[in-house]
């Protein structure tokens, strides 16, 4: 079967290529992202996962692996920023205080779907304005949740992480090798 990846994201490519998974295609999901009333940081993120599942069509022989990562302080979810304005609100909120990233992942392949999500807890450290400004620089937030990237310069800003660093960067290693190794298409070679 073809595992076709339904994001364009080279973190999440990166990733797979640490299990050793190459995906035979890569074609993004086009959904509207709108958080529903009310709606919850982690059933936003899974709801939006399985969504990108199953907007692309597949062949009898593909398979789809999507993802969404979301950073939330407490209730508010923090998407990705519309612009520097913005990236810097959401740097001076999260500035010396915790919250959290969730990474829901969603494979479907032969009429089946596996979700799994893994939520992680952080602390970034009090941002003063220049490291603000420095970060804003670099362009690293752009298209990134909550406007910081972990892998990235930004990595110098949490002193304390509780979870799934992989589920930071985008796609928790664990449990989506234990859904693609479900759906028969990550063989383990025995020892």
């Amino acid at each position: 079967m073809k595992l076709i990846l339904g994001s364009a994201s080279p973190r999440r490519r990166e990733l797979l290529a640490q299990i050793g998974v190459v995906p035979d295609d890569i074609r993004p999901a086009d959904i509207d992202e709108t958080p529903l009333k009310g709606e919850l940081p982690r059933p936003y993120a899974q709801r939006l996962a399985r969504e990108k599942a199953e907007a692309l069509d597949l062949a009898a022989d593909e398979a789809v692996l999507s993802a969404d990562t979301i950073v939330a302080l407490g209730r508010r979810i923090l998407g990705k920023p519309a612009d520097a304005d913005q990236a810097r609100d959401y740097l001076r909120m999260l500035s010396g205080r915790r919250h959290s990233v969730t990474t829901a992942v969603a494979l479907r392949a032969n009429d089946r779907i596996w979700q799994k999500a893994s939520t992680t807890a952080l602390r970034m450290k009090r941002l003063s304005d220049a490291d603000i400004e420095a970060y804003i620089a670099t362009g690293e937030w752009e298209g990134k949740a909550g406007a910081y990237g972990i892998q990235g310069y930004a990595g110098q800003f949490i002193p304390w992480i509780n979870g799934s660093y992989t589920g930071v960067v985008g796609l928790p290693l664990t449990e989506t090798a234990g859904m693609l190794t479900a759906a028969g298409l990550l063989v383990k070679e025995k020892a």
